[in-house]
């Protein structure tokens, strides 16, 4: 009887607990991370716009320490962001392998981060993170949200999807990603030469992301394998200082912005 007495008490401290919880967990704000854009603000989708709006707390990412924010300026330059509280945090830009553990440097970025916007969304407040592009392709928004469900705290979470330097890209330049039954890849361009020649050889379009300083030894394969002519190079995408490359060899040994995407077509439309 004892025994069975102390165990209705512990189970019903374990509901109390789990109700407590959920109370807390349903009282404290939202972590939206917000695609927005490649660049122009006009390529903000309404939804990003809006949800920008409502949040009192915005958590930009930088990718230089004393640098400005990117995904900031263009956040900004669409939506007022007079009287919210406006918070920049410097992630490096250093290479990260999945399924490894990430430089001390780039993870202390992470939890740093990861706790901040936790201490806002226990105390009720949507965090805004705008991050360029589209979340789902190379963000650091979902770092930052793995970091959170590490510390083990429940919390909310949204992601607003946005228009991708890629899809951007391949607009501006007229160049379809992939058409019938083509077959599509997006990769960093600082993979290896040889898992990067891989990948071309089995696909119809291959988007290279972060070319900027590997231009020399990336023209170099592409020449190798008769590909130089169907690429394409664009940088700084939708801003006023857009530029396009249709000869990538003359951007090799030329300062480009680390805001640059090229597309390669196995077969040229025209």
């Amino acid at each position: 009887m004892v025994r069975g007495f102390f165990y209705i008490r512990d189970r019903q401290n374990d509901l109390e607990l789990r109700e407590l919880q959920i109370k807390r967990y349903m009282m404290q704000g939202t972590f939206y991370v917000i695609g927005v854009g490649p660049g122009d603000p006009g390529l903000m989708t309404l939804n990003a716009v809006r949800t920008l709006e409502k949040c009192d707390v915005w958590f930009a990412p930088s990718a230089f320490r004393h640098g400005e924010s990117m995904a900031l300026n263009i956040a900004g330059g669409e939506v007022d962001s007079t009287g919210k509280t406006i918070l920049t945090h410097h992630f490096p830009m250093k290479q990260v392998h999945r399924g490894q553990r990430p430089e001390e440097e780039v993870g202390q970025a992470w939890r740093e981060a990861a706790d901040t916007i936790l201490g806002y969304l226990q105390s009720g407040k949507d965090v805004a993170f705008p991050t360029l592009g589209d979340p789902a392709i190379y963000s650091t928004g979902f770092y930052v949200c793995e970091t959170l469900e590490k510390i083990g705290q429940p919390f909310n979470v949204k992601i607003i999807p946005g228009v991708s330097a890629i899809g951007a890209s391949s607009a501006v330049t007229e160049t379809p990603l992939c058409l019938g039954d083509e077959k599509l890849v997006v990769i960093p361009a600082t993979f290896e030469d040889c898992e990067i020649e891989k990948v071309l050889q089995v696909s119809d379009t291959v988007v290279f992301m972060k070319v900027h300083k590997v231009m020399a030894q990336l023209v170099k394969l592409l020449d190798g394998l008769d590909l130089l002519e169907n690429a394409v190079l664009v940088e700084r995408c939708s801003l006023g200082d857009e530029k396009i490359w249709p000869d990538i060899r003359q951007a090799v040994g030329k300062e480009i912005h680390y805001f640059s995407t090229i597309i390669v077509r196995q077969k040229k439309l025209r």
